[in-house]
């Protein structure tokens, strides 16, 4: 939630560390979409449906934004420090992994 929040509370600083962008408001969505996921997550009810659910758009987005950063880094159309992004994906990837076998 709070990597969704960067690029519309403080724009400026998101594009120093991750590149000018042409479309401000396209980072500005998908900053919201970040932040959506999140609060979804967060809100998720104690009980095996909805941990079902929430596992599922937990898993489809990280490997979502992750498929996005491999693909676009080495096209060179994104600028190396979404690796950093990757990794972070990586790491939910592999903490929901972990949470399926609890």
């Amino acid at each position: 939630m709070v990597g969704g929040a960067w690029p519309i509370v403080w724009l400026r600083s998101f594009e120093w560390v991750f590149g000018p962008k042409e479309e401000d408001w396209l980072q500005k969505t998908s900053g919201a979409l970040f932040m959506a996921t999140g609060v979804a997550l967060i809100l998720t009810e104690d009980s095996p449906a909805s941990i079902r659910s929430a596992r599922r758009l937990g898993i489809g987005a990280a490997a979502a934004y992750l498929v996005i950063d491999l693909i676009y880094v080495p096209a060179g159309r994104i600028r190396k420090t979404y690796l950093l992004d990757a990794l972070m994906e990586i790491g939910w990837l592999a903490a929901w992994r972990r949470s399926s076998r609890a």
